[in-house]
């Protein structure tokens, strides 16, 4: 039971430790952001800091201006949410926590978009005039947990070779 209790322990704090790294950042921002003349808080030559609000899902998209379509998508995401949680409980090693890292970003935004009524993106990435979709760390959460699984898939055994 003990080591069962440990486990359980370890997932939470990797949560919780994660989705504070999340709030930490945007309260800096949206804090950074309220005491300045403008929204720009850092500007280099490939990456700028600067607020926006996102109310659709990933890069913006979907960004719905009723409130009644806001809700039903928050509510489809809290579900989604609740499904990468068991299939993260499931997994081991580091296929558990790539569903941890997506629960947990997918966490951190879910919960400004309760809060404040959209996420508050703030990281832009550019190279030449190119500028990728601005987003935050939870995004980056998303992301990486999304590329480890990917790459599991490709460098992991299957349970059908582990049978050979």
């Amino acid at each position: 039971m003990s080591i069962i209790k440990n486990f359980f322990l370890r997932d939470l704090l990797f949560v919780i430790i994660l989705f504070f790294l999340d709030r930490i950042t945007k309260l800096f921002i949206i804090f950074y952001s309220k005491n300045s003349l403008n929204d720009l808080i850092l500007q280099t030559k490939y990456l700028d800091f600067y607020l926006i609000w996102n109310k659709g899902i990933a890069f913006g998209l979907l960004a719905l201006d009723k409130i009644f379509f806001y809700n039903i998508l928050s509510l489809i995401i809290f579900i989604i949410l609740i499904l990468i949680l068991k299939f993260g409980l499931k997994e081991n090693g580091i296929r558990k926590y790539s569903f941890l890292m997506i629960f947990t970003g997918a966490i951190g935004n879910l919960f400004d978009r309760v809060f404040y009524g959209s996420v508050p993106d703030f990281i832009d990435f550019h190279i030449n005039g190119f500028h990728w979709f601005i987003f935050n760390v939870a995004d980056i959460f998303i992301t990486i947990g999304v590329i480890f699984l990917i790459l599991t898939e490709f460098f992991e055994p299957t349970k059908k070779d582990k049978k050979l």
